[in-house]
């Protein structure tokens, strides 16, 4: 039994990304953490986040914080692969809350997953850029090798619904025949954007046709809900109840939002409200 105050284990888990491919986490959060109450705030008038500069997406990041912290958030967990990358550091500096990025629970979980020690890390233009994963993994384990393939039309693909079709498994092949060339011994592949997980099936189909051997696929959005329960546990906070605990969505501009948000959260958007940050 937990010795935080009741208020303590009461307080929401805090989400935040620069669009609506973070409701994936959010999914996976929901599924490890049914009692968890959470709030949810998509930047998708500043969207996207990847094709910025670390100065901007660092600044839109703090912002997205505070908001979530005006809901006394008892943990954040940062979706974006590159706020993860280019602001993880200074949130950290300026919170006394738990901040979880997307980076470092992919990482783990493809460290363990692997057989060869080489891995594929697949994200946006922003995030291979940064070499986060490259930096994340290396300190994890210096032995491991890490070859990264920007692959920037997944985004729209996910967002348009055209997740299981011959376009989709064609533009997979096309960036993984890029990885292969370079890495033809990669068995494990770091899905490192939240729209990815739409696309898994098709990626990994993509995979076994490019490396002629299995490649694993890892889901950070997975990692980071298995991290963040970690996180409750370790600190006692963990709401203990037998009934869901409640979802709140904020967005910046609701543009296709009641489109979109169902395919990435698994089920209709009930309610949301659009905010000025």
């Amino acid at each position: 039994m937990s010795t935080k105050p009741p208020s303590a284990r009461e307080n929401p888990i805090g989400i935040f990304d620069s669009g609506v491919g973070g409701l994936t986490v959010v999914r996976a959060v929901r599924a490890a953490l049914p009692a968890e109450n959470i709030v949810y705030l998509g930047d998708t008038a500043r969207l996207p986040y990847g094709t910025k500069s670390a100065e901007t997406v660092t600044r839109y990041s703090i912002a997205c914080m505070r908001f979530l912290l005006r809901h006394e958030v008892k943990l954040i967990l940062v979706a974006c692969n590159t706020a993860t990358a280019f602001a993880l550091p200074e949130l950290r500096s300026m919170l006394t809350v738990p901040v979880i990025g997307a980076v470092e629970p992919g990482a783990k979980a493809a460290l363990s997953a692997t057989k060869s020690g080489h891995l594929g890390v697949i994200g946006t233009l922003g995030t291979i850029r940064s070499g986060a994963y490259e930096t994340t993994l290396r300190s994890l384990d210096p032995g491991t090798r890490v070859s990264g393939q920007a692959c920037p039309l997944f985004v729209p693909l996910a967002e348009e619904g055209w997740t299981d079709d011959d376009i989709a498994l064609l533009t997979a092949r096309r960036y993984l025949h890029e990885l292969a060339a370079r890495a033809p011994v990669i068995d494990t592949l770091v899905l490192g954007c939240t729209h990815y997980p739409l696309l898994a099936a098709v990626i990994a189909h993509a995979a076994a046709l490019e490396f002629a051997h299995p490649v694993r696929t890892v889901d950070s959005a997975t990692a980071m809900a298995v991290a963040a329960r970690e996180v409750l546990d370790r600190r006692g906070e963990r709401r203990e109840s037998t009934t869901p605990g409640d979802f709140r969505c904020y967005v910046t501009d609701a543009n296709r939002l009641a489109e979109l948000a169902p395919r990435f959260l698994g089920e209709p958007l009930s309610s949301f409200e659009v905010v000025d940050l």
